[in-house]
């Protein structure tokens, strides 16, 4: 089964990275140096931050759905985040090195399968939750604080 993972575009959040400490306050958004490897996932390009650069910690509404499972959480995205991660087959080792938890909706935004799994199992998770045909599209979390990682779709 063919996949493909996508980070978030990048354009929503241009004002955020374009913006004062004082305005990212304002809104809410707390701005960190990253300081241990590995720390700071960005959900744009699907790439840890280094240390000792710049991201931004903000709330994210994931699930933007009339459905039961909407969901917001907090994410990391650098501030010196260009292009969105897209590919087709490609698993980031940004996931690979992370505990995942796997969710499988529906075209309505109904969960209909979820699993925990090391991210280096991530692929043939995805085969399993693509063989239901009713499954549109996956959202994966960093399992241990929940965060949203990135959207699987159908290649």
């Amino acid at each position: 089964m063919s996949f493909r993972i996508l980070g978030l575009p990048r354009e929503p959040f241009q004002h955020l990275l374009d913006a004062g400490p004082e305005t990212l306050r304002q809104l809410g958004v707390v701005v960190e140096v990253v300081d241990e490897p590995h720390s700071a996932p960005c959900r744009i390009t699907l790439e840890d931050a280094e240390v000792g650069e710049e991201v931004l910690l903000l709330s994210h509404r994931h699930l933007d759905s009339a459905s039961p499972y909407a969901a917001a959480g907090p994410i990391y995205v650098r501030r010196k985040a260009r292009e969105r991660f897209d590919r087709v087959g490609v698993v980031p080792d940004q996931q690979r090195r992370r505990l995942l938890s796997v969710r499988g909706y529906d075209a309505h935004d109904m969960m209909m399968e979820s699993e925990v799994v090391p991210g280096a199992e991530l692929e043939s998770l995805i085969a399993r939750f693509f063989a239901t045909p009713t499954i549109a599209y996956l959202h994966v979390h960093n399992a241990r604080p929940g965060c949203y990682a990135c959207r699987v779709e159908r290649a």
